[in-house]
């Protein structure tokens, strides 16, 4: 854990708290820079949609049904 010291608008800051529901200033920080994160690896994963034009479709199996129990 690192401690930084960040010079933020109050403001946005506060928009951020409400939006993600965080009860601190270093969660609201924390959860931001995980979904900035998240949002970069998507956007990765996105940018190789298409990319291997002879790919084949991974054929996929579904699992039986399960019987259903009587309920007496």
């Amino acid at each position: 854990m690192t401690k930084k010291t960040l010079n933020l608008d109050d403001d946005l800051l506060n928009q951020a708290r409400v939006a993600s529901g965080a009860a601190t200033d270093t969660e609201t920080v924390r959860l931001g820079l995980e979904a900035l994160v998240r949002h970069a690896a998507y956007q990765r994963l996105r940018a190789l949609l298409g990319s291997e034009p002879h790919a084949q479709d991974v054929p996929r199996r579904r699992e039986k049904p399960r019987a259903r129990r009587k309920v007496a």
